[in-house]
């Protein structure tokens, strides 16, 4: 008894698929360039509304517009699960882990409303995709690598923290109103400047602003360094596997292996 066509042909319509996505994903030809910043700049758009959903929470279209989002990820991530070849631990991944907590409050925005401030660590998930800054190290603005992590965990927190204080603590101010207060009093805190025309009421308010002010400083720290610490390049040492050298160095400085560290015309 012979198979009918379309059973012999799902098994290698799916692979070619998974080999499709795979290229798209992690490749580097024109097509997969093209495809990586049109997903990077539908994840902006996305961080975006997420940042600006306590202001239109209670427009008309915010239902539609949040189910709608909701969709793109149910697309994303199944092509994500697709293009990888093992599946379990992808799934164990803490961006794949966050990635499906964000749908679930995107599928019930009305039951899960006060853990809707973390669906913005969404920025530092994309962030954490390294097929990103491997094309940054291809350009002219590599040594801004450092940098541009450092500023992204940066306005993560700012904005995590500011829908917690939204959410917790300034819910009762309507509009942008509260909202404002929220990020002026979260911005107050983390550089310590501390004016005192805000504050947050009671125990739980006065350790929020320790953890924030703690967080924060150390934030700020790291990204004081990135910006004024000597510039280093990311080149994998073939011998001990030290990441970060000079970008002239010659040798390993932690095993001294010959480098081979390749020119980049600006």
């Amino acid at each position: 008894m012979t198979d009918a066509p379309g059973e012999t042909a799902n098994p290698n319509s799916l692979a070619a698929l998974r080999d499709r996505l795979r290229q798209l994903f992690h490749g580097q030809s024109p097509a997969a360039l093209r495809f990586q910043l049109a997903t990077t700049i539908i994840d902006v758009l996305i961080i975006a509304f997420f940042i600006a959903t306590p202001l239109i929470r209670d427009r008309p279209a915010f239902l539609w517009i949040d189910y709608s989002v909701a969709v793109i990820l149910i697309v994303e991530i199944a092509a994500r699960l697709l293009a990888c070849t093992n599946v379990p631990r992808t799934l164990r991944q803490p961006t794949m882990l966050l990635d499906l907590f964000i749908l679930a409050t995107l599928l019930a925005p009305q039951f899960l409303e006060n853990f809707g401030f973390l669906r913005i660590l969404r920025l530092w998930s994309l962030s954490q995709r390294g097929v990103l800054w491997q094309h940054l190290r291809t350009t002219r603005y590599r040594e801004w690598e450092d940098v541009s992590r450092a500023l992204i965990n940066l306005t993560t927190f700012l904005f995590v923290v500011t829908g917690f204080i939204y959410t917790f603590f300034f819910m009762g101010k309507p509009g942008v109103e509260g909202y404002v207060d929220a990020f002026y009093f979260t911005v107050a805190t983390v550089t310590t400047t501390g004016f005192g025309d805000i504050t947050l009421p009671g125990i739980g308010g006065k350790l929020t602003s320790v953890a924030v002010m703690i967080v924060g400083i150390s934030l700020f720290v790291r990204l004081a360094q990135a910006v004024f610490r000597p510039h280093k390049v990311t080149f994998s040492c073939p011998e001990c596997a030290l990441q970060r050298h000079e970008p002239d160095a010659v040798h390993c400085k932690a095993c001294g292996h010959r480098l081979r560290i390749p020119d980049h015309d600006d």
